[in-house]
């Protein structure tokens, strides 16, 4: 054990006394670099190296994907190349717009500023010169007013083509002024604007199309106003050069008018024809009736909605024509009969709507009886001049449920058929049908005697 103890002591002193002397031996050598020289006879053989592998051939499936990659490589490269052209063309053309318009949008635009105002200014200086008088006229006497209808309508048909020419010029002048390639400035001395001059020029070329967009607008407004105008004149004064009406406001058992003939109405053929423009119809709306004691219903004229009906001596002999009235609508009815044939026909507006043979064939109409507007006499005594509506029992005739509300004029009434032509020129609206007088019953000649609540207007 002793011995195994000194062994390990010298070991460990020999192993802490050999660093120090091996320090010493060491010797550091800073000569030259080493250089790989290797001399001629010393050169080594080249090494075998086995021969490259060969790929196998490519099959048709391998082709047919390389072809796919190379189409699809070019089908890039071409949308790429087509997209880049847009993009410069849109840009070409964009400089060039906008190079044009800064050249050519100043002056045109400002003509057709120009244009537009004065325009306005015309048609603003006629329509005043036109509704003026119009309304001095009408507040001085209400039915001179109506007299004047085709005076007031031809104005402002007037108007209104005077309206459409200048929106038609305007249209033509911008159009000419943009198409033409030298525009309007096609004097000497025109040059193209550059710079900073341009972005003027496009907010003025900007300032005067938002004009005429006002100006556009305003010609606009002036010719809706002058349709409704138009329209309102229509529906408001009288058709057929008529200076009067009948109006009944209201559906009523004590509005209706008499009808006092100057002569006797002993009749075998007559011809009744009238202007009527109704505001509500009933089941039954009487227009036109002539009856006596012993039959209330020897001549009727009667709507049904929009179907008009003639009757002559009763209900049997019916006459009807469907579809030719219309509320709030000026309507010529005409029924002619004649009792040698029996044939009785209407005409709505100048056209025969409807003819029926073999009506009350060989009949004469009595005389002595009573003609009424508006409403039917149902077998009460016919009114006297004297007695008015006053009477006890008067009312007692009438039915409130076939009275006609609305307005009539033009109510004539001849002794024999008229021919188709004669009729067709009473029912011309802008004709002169009230000129035209029957025999019988003559509109604004023949006494009418409004009661209730009709009044000539």
């Amino acid at each position: 054990m002793f011995l195994r103890f000194l062994r390990a002591a010298s070991l460990l002193s020999m192993c802490l006394c050999l660093p120090s002397d091996y320090e010493d031996a060491i010797e550091f050598n800073y000569g030259p670099s080493y250089y790989n020289e290797i001399a001629e006879e010393e050169t080594p053989a080249p090494t075998p190296t086995s021969a490259p592998c060969r790929s196998s051939e490519l099959t048709k499936w391998d082709k047919m994907f390389s072809m796919l990659e190379n189409s699809q490589m070019r089908e890039n490269m071409l949308l790429q190349y087509a997209d880049d052209i847009i993009k410069v063309e849109m840009g070409s053309l964009r400089s060039e717009m906008l190079r044009f318009v800064a050249q050519y949008g100043g002056s045109c635009g400002a003509a057709v500023e120009n244009a537009g105002r004065r325009m306005e200014m015309q048609l603003n200086s006629r329509l005043r010169e036109t509704l003026e008088p119009l309304k001095l006229r009408h507040q001085d006497s209400p039915a001179a007013a109506a007299g004047n209808s085709n005076q007031l309508e031809t104005m402002l048909q007037e108007l209104l083509s005077a309206a459409q020419t200048q929106a038609s010029r305007l249209s033509k002048l911008e159009t000419s002024c943009f198409s033409s390639p030298g525009g309007m400035n096609t004097k000497a001395g025109f040059h193209p604007l550059r710079g900073g001059e341009q972005g003027h020029h496009e907010q003025e070329v900007t300032t005067t199309e938002a004009t005429l967009e006002m100006v556009l607008a305003a010609l606009q407004e002036v010719k809706v106003e002058m349709e409704e105008a138009l329209r309102s004149s229509r529906q408001r004064f009288l058709p057929a050069g008529c200076e009067m009406a009948l109006l009944f406001p209201m559906r009523s058992s004590r509005i209706y008018t008499s009808i006092i003939p100057d002569v006797p109405v002993s009749l075998s053929s007559f011809t009744v024809c009238m202007w009527f423009k109704p505001t509500s119809i009933s089941n039954k709306t009487v227009l036109f009736t002539y009856g006596n004691r012993r039959n209330p219903y020897e001549i009727q004229l009667l709507l049904r909605r929009n179907t008009a009906l003639f009757t002559i001596g009763g209900e049997a002999h019916l006459v009807e024509a469907r579809g030719v009235v219309n509320p709030g609508r000026w309507t010529h009815l005409c029924g002619a009969w004649s009792s040698e044939q029996g044939l009785a026909s209407l005409w709505a507006d100048g056209v025969k709507v409807a003819s029926t043979p073999g009506v009350a064939e060989g009949h004469v109409l009595p005389d002595g009886g009573s003609l009424q507007l508006g409403q039917e006499r149902n077998g009460c005594c016919p009114p006297s001049l004297s007695s008015g509506s006053s009477v006890a029992g008067f009312e007692a005739g009438f039915d409130s449920k076939l009275a006609f509300a609305g307005k009539m004029t033009g109510v004539n009434m001849w002794d024999k058929v008229l021919s188709e032509d004669k009729i067709s020129q009473l029912s011309l609206r802008e004709g002169h049908g009230c000129e035209q007088s029957g025999n019988i019953v003559a509109w604004g000649v023949t006494e009418m005697v409004p009661h209730g609540g009709a009044q000539f207007i």
